[in-house]
């Protein structure tokens, strides 16, 4: 993601998706997978063997320091691919990938997948074009980091999770810490910017969840070079 203005990050795909019809193709015939939340698909360093498609529930790709300081550098819901960079180099794992909830998955192994690709020309395009996605998103969160403070990143995030996450009611099922680690902030900044635009009447708090109650004022918050 290049260091374009705001508007031009926000207009880009969060989500590793292809085509509808590629993902069927790449995972036609495989047998689906079903995991419980909180288990994990792999682990940040393991060796990579598989790329995972979502066919339903939430993943959460997460990054460790050698400390144990966790980062959440994204979520994949359904029709997402997981894991498809270890499938392709065929390297260490970059990321920690976790069932958030319930998930049913389809997979294929480093070796199925390049054959897929070779039968199928159309799919090494499209994994070409989710790899340029990828890096446009952490060009992007770079930018974001290097330049905006906490108020400009986690309205940025909260209208992203509202669009992926929120239920009929709008509550984005997450806690201040889950969102510290999305923007590699303390639970202390976090939590101090959510109760101001609470009385604000920007968003709605409850135990567990969150709403954003004027999405106009959170993507203005987004959108404006944070000084301090």
């Amino acid at each position: 993601m290049a260091f374009g203005g705001a508007n031009d990050r926000n207009d880009l795909p969060r989500l590793a998706r292809i085509d509808p019809k590629l993902f069927d193709i790449l995972f036609s015939g495989c047998k689906v997978e079903r995991y419980a939340a909180g288990q994990h698909l792999f682990v940040q360093e393991d060796a990579a063997d598989r790329i995972y498609g979502v066919m339903s529930g939430t993943v959460e790709i997460s990054i460790y320091s050698p400390g144990g300081q966790k980062l959440v550098a994204n979520i994949e819901l359904s029709r997402s691919l997981v894991g498809e960079i270890g499938a392709l180099d065929g390297r260490p794992r970059t990321a920690t990938a976790i069932c958030l909830t319930a998930c049913e998955l389809v997979s294929l192994s480093r070796t199925q997948l390049f054959d897929r690709i070779e039968r199928n020309p159309p799919l090494a395009r499209a994994m070409i074009e989710l790899l340029c996605a990828r890096l446009r998103w952490i060009s992007g969160e770079l930018g974001d980091q290097a330049f905006f403070g906490i108020e400009a990143r986690l309205a940025k995030r909260l209208v992203f999770l509202a669009e992926v996450m929120a239920d009929s009611a709008g509550w984005i099922p997450i806690s201040q810490s889950e969102l510290g680690e999305f923007l590699g902030a303390t639970r202390e900044s976090v939590n101090k910017t959510l109760n101001d635009w609470r009385a604000r009447s920007f968003i709605a708090i409850k135990r567990g969840g969150l709403r954003i109650t004027d999405t106009g004022a959170l993507r203005h918050i987004a959108e404006s070079q944070d000084d301090d």
